[in-house]
């Protein structure tokens, strides 16, 4: 109980770090980021608390041993230790380029996977293991492969930047894609925020199951008006983010980012998270697999979806070293290939079943 209570001031300290970056952003003044990224700091600071504090409950309650307790089993686990991987991952890239821009494309990103995890209806109790998990290929598959997801979630936030300090016309196709994966963004933290004021904190508890209600007081309202007020509202934030997307590359914090630096930094967070995620989620998982159920590749749908995933980041290596593309086209491919990650995730626990969906939420 004690962990959840440190990351959920974590949780809090991400979301007051994450409007202070986007202060900055606008505003350009170095004291707002300096404040920015002092609560960010307090912030991962009580998440390691929480992080740490639930380890050793998993590790006295399992008798396992430390070592082999790292909470990573359930999707509650498994979104807290992305999120504390992430902000060191970015706090490492604001100190080595001198910019504090970043903060406000990468940290909404921590904060809607705390709130998916605090909102969406995933449990936080502790569960013994499954027989096939109690192994040390756990680790070296889950953990790898959550590193991996943190590089493409940066090197998706570093393209949208590169989007934003070089926006093509509001007819062109990829300034109306960039700018509508922002709306969307919006409109998905408004909606979970909706679901926590409206459902979680009337039932009193996340114990419901991720598929129950998640996005039920919006989208997957039972009431035909509200879903369409959702839609509304949802075409209406993507609308506002195409007519004045190009505002943000104006933006003053963002004058000392140049769009070489963003173009590089993306492309060298990909290669490394494709090699990561290839050995670690890939090769690893296929190596677990056949010692725990007897079969390299079972086509279970998050390896379907994993596989699908290493293509898209296979398309992005080679349209960028072999075709020569620069730009915005290779941008969009690496925001399509984070999309593609969150659905790996998210489409395992909210509509399908399989060899990787351990005891529910």
């Amino acid at each position: 109980m004690e962990g959840s209570f440190f990351i959920g001031i974590a949780a809090i300290a991400y979301i007051l770090s994450m409007i202070a970056y986007i202060a900055h952003l606008v505003s350009g003044l170095k004291a707002i980021g300096f404040v920015a990224s002092s609560v960010v700091v307090a912030g991962f600071i009580s998440h390691t608390i929480g992080f740490g504090l639930r380890w050793k409950d998993i590790s006295d309650i399992s008798g396992m041993g430390l070592l082999s307790s790292i909470p990573i089993t359930t999707p509650y686990e498994s979104l807290i230790l992305f999120v504390w991987m992430l902000v060191p991952g970015y706090l490492i890239i604001e100190r080595s380029y001198k910019t504090r821009a970043f903060g406000a494309f990468v940290i909404p990103i921590a904060v809607m996977a705390l709130a998916f995890a605090g909102a969406g209806g995933v449990s936080t109790d502790i569960r013994p293991l499954a027989p096939e998990l109690r192994s040390n290929w756990l680790f070296a598959h889950v953990v790898v492969s959550i590193i991996a997801c943190v590089a493409f979630a940066i090197s998706c936030a570093t393209s949208l930047m590169y989007m934003a300090v070089n926006p093509a016309g509001r007819k062109g196709v990829l300034y109306i894609f960039w700018t509508a994966v922002v709306g969307v963004f919006m409109a998905m933290m408004t909606a979970v925020s909706v679901d926590f004021l409206t459902i979680k904190t009337a039932a009193g508890s996340s114990g419901a199951f991720m598929q129950d209600y998640l996005f039920r007081a919006t989208f997957r309202s039972g009431d035909p008006s509200v879903i369409a007020g959702s839609l509304a509202f949802s075409a209406g934030l993507v609308f506002l983010s195409w007519r004045y997307g190009y505002m943000i590359g104006d933006m003053p914090a963002l004058f000392s980012v140049k769009a070489e630096t963003l173009e590089d930094l993306t492309f060298r967070l990909i290669s490394a998270g494709f090699f990561v995620f290839t050995v670690g989620s890939l090769m690893l998982g296929a190596i677990w697999s056949d010692l725990a159920w007897g079969s390299y590749w079972s086509w279970d749908p998050k390896e379907t979806c994993s596989l699908f995933v290493w293509f898209v980041y296979v398309l992005y290596l080679h349209a960028r070293q072999t075709l020569g593309w620069r730009g915005n086209r290779t941008s969009a491919i690496a925001i399509i290939g984070f999309g593609a990650v969150m659905c790996a995730y998210l489409g395992v626990n909210l509509l399908l079943g399989g060899l990787h969906y351990y005891g529910g939420n």
